[in-house]
């Protein structure tokens, strides 16, 4: 599981890497989501722009919750020295999704945290692949999945409106047996 291993904790698995704990969303981590979600530099690729206000964070995360429950998603919040830096997991499966505080930015964390997150969604479900839509400026994470083994399968125009103005996508895709091929890495 690319150096990863999973213990249990209540609420579901907790991934444990090299310096990351990867654990289930929980309420009380709003505080530490507002933190990413309202930095423009971490939401300048994300579905939306930063959060203004705490209250968008809280719905953000109360939605991320409701999914968890309804088994639409499988998740985990990435701490560092048992603080919330960013989010990574499957926000409906099969769509990979991840984001981390600027802070924490080019030190590998990234690819730490997806590399434990891709085994265990493999692990934990019969999917034949993960997807992941990414803008196309967004040379790092179109880096880190090609790293991980991702491929392009198609782009698109227009695809989302953010703010004022529209943004493209490109579409990746991980089958379960390149992962395995690649050792799990």
């Amino acid at each position: 599981m690319t150096g990863a291993r999973i213990g249990a904790a209540t609420g579901g698995p907790v991934l444990i890497t090299a310096r990351l704990r990867l654990r289930r969303p929980r309420a009380g981590d709003l505080a530490a989501f507002h933190g990413f979600l309202g930095d423009p530099r971490a939401m300048r690729y994300w579905s939306c722009p930063a959060h203004a206000t705490l209250g968008e964070s809280r719905d953000f995360l109360e939605r991320t919750l409701t999914a968890s429950v309804a088994g639409l998603s499988d998740e985990f919040v990435i701490e560092r020295d048992g603080k919330v830096i960013g989010k990574a997991g499957a926000w409906r499966l099969p769509e990979l999704g991840f984001i981390l505080h600027p802070d924490h930015w080019r030190q590998g964390l990234a690819r730490e945290a997806l590399g434990a997150v891709i085994a265990h969604l493999f692990a934990a479900h019969p999917l034949a692949r993960l997807t992941a839509d990414v803008d196309p400026g967004n040379a790092a994470s179109l880096g880190l999945l090609a790293h991980l083994g991702f491929q392009r399968t198609g782009t698109a125009t227009n695809t989302l409106r953010w703010g004022e103005e529209w943004r493209d996508s490109v579409y990746l895709a991980l089958d379960r047996a390149v992962w395995a091929e690649r050792g799990g890495s």
